[in-house]
């Protein structure tokens, strides 16, 4: 049985390539979301946690 420690190395490799592509296109996200959320401001005084909440019953989720 042969051993190629080579191989191994190169899937190690690939995995971490991989895996920071994944975080490179999650940062990318995350910058694209935060620029839109500046472009749409909110009222002066109102609570950004709380922005966009409709007090009373809410309407069935849809699937």
């Amino acid at each position: 049985m042969a051993f190629h420690p080579g191989a191994t190395k190169r899937q190690k490799e690939a995995a971490r390539r991989d895996k920071q592509r994944h975080k490179e296109e999650k940062k990318e996200q995350r910058k694209r979301e935060k620029a839109t959320r500046e472009t749409n401001p909110l009222s002066p005084g109102e609570d950004p946690d709380i922005a966009g909440i409709i007090p009373g019953p809410q309407p069935p989720l849809e699937d």
